[in-house]
């Protein structure tokens, strides 16, 4: 993957954890709700795929915990949504 691709992941990623953090601060979105998680899941994600490429393992490391918690929380939202309401 070139230099340029890899930066605008970097960037990406940046950017939606980014947004995700801002519109929680600003009570638009709480840090429970799916497009929160979904936004975070993804920058981690795409951060960790940069850390990978580039060697950062200790940001690596970071980033893949960071997905997966985003991960289970929007599983376990998933399944607490499915739940028949009596």
């Amino acid at each position: 993957m070139s230099d340029v691709y890899s930066e605008i992941l970097a960037y990406v990623g940046m950017a939606s954890i980014l947004l995700a953090f801002l519109l929680e601060t600003r009570d638009a979105l709480s840090s429970k709700g799916f497009i929160y998680l979904l936004l975070m899941a993804i920058g981690s994600g795409l951060l960790a795929i940069r850390a990978f490429l580039i060697s950062e393992w200790a940001f690596f490391i970071l980033e893949i915990v960071w997905c997966g918690a985003a991960v289970i929380a929007l599983i376990s939202t998933k399944k607490v949504d499915n739940q028949p309401s009596y």
